[in-house]
């Protein structure tokens, strides 16, 4: 074949793959990358991972939480023992100057209402405290489980610190000077 006639189908071929390229255009034919739409899907599955952790990761479920105390005065706080009588744990918050001090009340399974700061002796650094999973109050830094009626019983290691508090005329007693001895477990920028 001569150079003429293989310039001339080179030229054909470029021109049927120009017409073939604008038909599929047209049509709605032509090849298209799906790399976008795959890292869309992507996307969107890890959205939706990462919300299904968090809703049902250990301690997602939130357990009944309450800022302030029922009434309180400059020495103590005061709650009406029927608000523990369901059995689940409330977590409260006390503010003593640029410090926040949490801690919670619950009545455990052996009906005495029991209270104890939202922290322990070992896992206050990483300031998660803890959650109530039935009758066992679970650490949310390490995942240790304690048995509600040793709360405010046991001392040390990673249970949950405990709280004095008292029983009077069927109310709930915790002194602010107890909740202040606790500034230690939330002291999370060095400074006392």
């Amino acid at each position: 074949m001569s150079k003429k006639g293989k310039n001339k189908n080179q030229q054909k071929n470029k021109n049927q793959e120009k017409i073939a390229a604008k038909k599929a255009a047209v049509l709605g034919t032509e090849s298209k990358s799906r790399l976008p739409l795959l890292v869309a899907a992507i996307g969107v599955v890890l959205i939706a991972g990462v919300a299904i952790f968090y809703v049902f990761q250990p301690g997602g479920e939130m357990t009944a939480t309450a800022s302030a105390p029922v009434s309180s005065s400059n020495t103590f706080v005061s709650f009406p023992v029927s608000l523990f009588d369901d059995g689940k744990a409330r977590h409260f918050e006390h503010v003593d100057g640029n410090m926040t001090i949490r801690y919670f009340v619950l009545k455990s399974s052996d009906g005495v209402i029991r209270a104890a700061f939202d922290a322990c002796d070992v896992c206050w650094p990483a300031g998660k405290g803890y959650y109530q999973e039935g009758d066992h109050m679970v650490c949310r830094n390490c995942g240790r489980r304690f048995a509600s009626v040793l709360v405010n019983e046991v001392k040390g290691g990673c249970n949950p610190a405990p709280l004095n508090r008292n029983l009077e005329n069927n109310k709930l007693i915790i002194q602010i000077k107890d909740i202040q001895e606790g500034r230690q477990y939330f002291n999370f920028d060095g400074k006392a």
